[in-house]
C-alpha cells in the first residue's frame, strides 16, 4: 500500500455530496492522562485535524440514508481506547434506534497501548452494539482498510453481513513486529493480504475506495429493499411439458451448453452483489449472491455447475458457505434463493473427516425452519444428498430437464443390480424427473424448455427469471407462522398419500 486513505476521504468517497452530518460529541479523555500520553494525543489532533481516532455520523448512498463510522489511521494508528469505543457505541445504537444500515470502515492497529486492559475489555461492549443492531434486522456492511490489525478486526471489523477490503491490505489479528519480537521469527509473506484472505473465504471482494460506493449501493439496494406493499407481479403462462423418458431428462441435464446460476443471474437478475465463503476461513466453491428478480429481493445460494464440471464437487465447506447464507436471510429477513445442479457430494476421506453427512444435516434442518421466505429451483441434475442439503422450501420450481435422486441412476443400478447398464431403466422407476416430482408433490411447478435449455438459454432463463419474482413476491405477501406451517406439513405428508 502506498498511502493510507483518511476517514473523511472515504466519507466524501462514499456519500452522496453534501449529506454527511456528523454525530460526534466532544471526547473525555481518560481521568488518569499521562504527560506522554496527553502529549500523544494533542500530536494526533493537530496532524489530523480531528479529536479521536474515529469519525461518526450519517448521509445518503443514492439517497438512502446510512449510518458511517471510519477509522483515521493517522491518528495514532487508529488505536481505539475508551473514548473512540464509546464514541463508535454510541453511533452503532442511533443507528439501531433510528433503523439505518451501517457502512463501517476500520483502519487500525488495534486496542490502544497507552490506556492498558481497560482499553482491551472495550471489544466486548462494541461486539454487544453490533450484535444488537444485527438482531434488529439491520444491514451491516464493513471496508477493512489498510491495516486493520488486533482487536479492531476481532470485533467490529469482522461482523459485517457483507465484508470488503482495500486491494493489498495487511489484514490480521497478530501484528508481524509483534510475532517477531515474540517468537524471533518473520511472520510468513503474504498472509495477512487482502487477495490471500478472499481466496480463503475470509472477505467477500476485494475493491479500491473509488468502487466502494458502487459496491454498498447495490448491496444496499438488495438488503434494503421493501418486503412489504409489493406491486402485483403478473405471472408468467404454465406451459404445458411434453412427455420425455427420465433418462433423456438426465442426459439432457448434463449437457456442457446447459445454462448454469451464473447465467440466469446474467439474464434474469439485477443489483447482484456476490459474496464468497464461509466468513470462516473456507471457499467451498458454491454461489452466494444479493439479487433482485424485478421487484423481488433476495439471497441466492446455488451450485454452479461450471464448478461441478471442473471437478469441484460439493464438499462440507460448501455446505458451510451455504449455512453461511441461510444465516444471513434468516437475520435479514431476506427471501432465499437455494438452486440444485449437482452430480453429487465429493466423496473423499477429507470430506468424511471435515463432516460431510453432518454439514447435510444442519443445512437441511436450517432450511426446514428458516422464518424467511424461501424458494428452491431444480436446474440441472440433482444427486444425493448435495441436492436435499438445498431442497427444503416453500416453493419448488423444477426446470423440465431438471431431475432429482438419491444417487445419480448409474449409482442405484450398481447397488440394485451390480451394473451400471440399467441406469436408464432405474430413473424411470424411482420417478427422479420433473413430472414425476410434480406428481409426488416435491415440485410445486415446471419451467418448460423448448425443447431444451441448452438450445435456447435466454429465452428460458428469462421465463424462469419471472416464475421466481412472482413467487418471491406472493410469498413475501403470506404471513410467516402460514408460511412455515405449510411447509411442514409439505414434508411431514409426502409419500403418505
Amino acid at each position: 500500500m502506498s498511502r493510507h486513505t483518511g476517514a473523511r476521504e472515504l466519507v466524501e468517497r462514499v456519500l452522496d455530496r453534501a449529506s454527511w452530518t456528523s454525530w460526534d460529541a466532544p471526547v473525555v479523555d481518560p481521568p488518569s492522562l499521562s504527560a506522554a500520553y496527553a502529549e500523544e494525543l494533542a500530536t494526533a489532533r493537530a496532524l489530523t485535524g480531528l479529536d479521536e481516532a474515529l469519525i461518526t455520523g450519517a448521509g445518503d448512498i443514492d439517497g438512502r440514508r446510512v449510518a458511517v463510522i471510519a477509522c483515521e489511521f493517522n491518528f495514532l494508528a487508529g488505536s481505539v481506547g475508551v473514548a473512540a469505543a464509546e464514541r463508535l457505541v454510541v453511533a452503532i445504537n442511533r443507528a439501531t434506534s433510528e433503523g439505518l444500515a451501517i457502512v463501517a470502515s476500520p483502519t487500525s492497529g488495534g486496542t490502544r497501548m497507552q490506556e492498558g486492559t481497560v482499553a482491551f475489555l472495550q471489544m466486548v461492549k462494541i461486539s454487544a452494539a453490533v450484535a444488537a443492531h444485527r438482531a434488529a434486522g439491520l444491514p451491516y456492511l464493513t471496508y477493512l482498510r489498510h491495516p486493520t490489525t488486533g482487536g479492531v478486526l476481532a470485533s467490529w471489523g469482522s461482523l459485517g453481513h457483507v465484508t470488503v477490503a482495500e486491494p493489498g491490505a495487511m489484514i490480521g489479528f497478530l501484528g508481524p513486529r509483534v510475532y517477531e519480537a515474540l517468537y524471533g521469527l518473520p511472520f510468513p509473506a503474504g498472509v495477512q493480504v487482502a487477495e490471500n484472505l478472499y481466496d480463503h473465504g475470509l472477505l467477500d471482494a476485494v475493491v479500491p475506495p473509488e468502487q466502494l460506493r458502487e459496491v454498498a449501493a447495490r448491496a444496499l439496494e438488495v438488503l434494503l429493499a421493501p418486503r412489504a406493499g409489493l406491486p402485483d407481479v403478473e405471472d408468467v403462462a404454465h406451459d404445458s411439458v411434453y412427455e420425455v423418458p427420465a433418462w433423456e431428462s438426465v442426459e439432457r441435464s448434463r449437457r456442457p451448453e446447459r445454462p448454469s446460476v451464473r447465467a440466469l443471474l446474467k439474464v434474469a437478475a439485477h443489483t447482484v452483489t456476490p459474496l464468497h465463503g464461509t466468513g470462516e476461513g473456507e471457499s467451498g466453491g458454491l454461489l452466494i449472491a444479493l439479487a433482485k428478480f424485478g421487484v423481488a429481493p433476495c439471497l441466492v445460494i446455488a451450485q454452479d455447475r461450471r464448478r461441478q464440471l471442473a471437478g469441484s464437487l460439493v464438499d462440507p465447506a460448501a455446505l458451510r458457505e451455504a449455512r453461511r447464507g441461510i444465516r444471513l436471510a434468516e437475520e435479514l429477513g431476506l427471501p432465499l434463493v437455494t438452486v440444485i445442479d449437482t452430480s453429487g457430494a465429493e466423496l473423499s476421506q477429507a470430506a468424511e473427516e471435515s463432516g460431510l453427512a453432518g454439514e447435510i444435516a444442519r443445512c437441511v434442518s436450517e432450511l426446514v425452519m428458516l422464518p424467511a421466505p424461501t424458494i428452491c429451483v431444480l436446474l440441472g441434475q440433482g444427486a444425493g444428498g448435495a441436492a436435499l442439503a438445498l431442497l427444503p422450501a416453500d416453493r419448488v420450481v423444477a426446470a423440465q430437464h431438471a431431475w432429482l435422486s438419491p444417487l445419480p441412476p448409474e449409482g442405484a443400478s450398481a447397488i440394485l443390480y451390480r451394473t451400471t447398464e440399467r441406469a436408464a431403466e432405474v430413473a424411470d422407476w424411482q420417478g427422479v424427473r420433473s413430472l414425476d416430482l410434480l406428481r409426488d408433490d416435491v415440485v410445486d411447478r415446471i419451467v418448460a424448455e423448448r425443447p431444451d435449455a441448452a438450445d435456447e438459454p435466454s429465452a428460458f432463463l428469462t421465463r424462469l427469471g419471472g416464475v421466481l419474482e412472482h413467487e418471491l413476491v406472493a410469498l413475501m405477501r403470506a404471513g410467516t407462522s402460514q408460511r412455515h406451517e405449510a411447509r411442514l406439513a409439505r414434508y411431514r405428508r409426502l409419500g403418505l398419500s
